[in-house]
């Protein structure tokens, strides 16, 4: 059952954000600014924890789930360091994430001939 919790949980999170591509004049990139931000908004609330705890990857893997991680990590980092830890919680919570999404992006570059259109 947790693979189809997380199926459903971040297949709905994809068709919002295909309904936003496809309903409105937002363009890709700000539905991508306005998920993370939604995420952090979410996490920073509480509100976003149980739906990680139902769904899993379902909804940690999803840009949401990047803004949690964010908003987590700033909240971790404050109460362990005060306010600098604004500044560097974010950046410690998710910096696995950040540099294998770099490291890939690099070994891709690498591999794959890039075309423009």
């Amino acid at each position: 059952m947790d693979y189809l919790y997380a199926f459903l949980v971040g297949g709905g999170i994809c068709v919002i954000g295909q309904i936003l591509i496809d309903k409105t004049k937002l363009t890709s990139a700000r539905i991508l600014v306005l998920f993370v931000v939604l995420g952090c908004i979410l996490g920073g609330l509480g509100i976003y924890q149980p739906l990680v705890n139902f769904a899993g990857a379902g909804a940690t893997v999803p840009l949401p789930g990047f803004g949690n991680t964010l908003a987590k990590g700033v909240i971790e980092e404050v109460d362990r360091c005060g306010l600098l830890g604004v500044l560097t919680g974010g950046l410690k919570a998710s910096a696995a994430g950040i540099t294998s999404a770099i490291v890939f992006a690099f070994l891709a570059a690498l591999i794959f001939n890039p075309k423009e259109k």
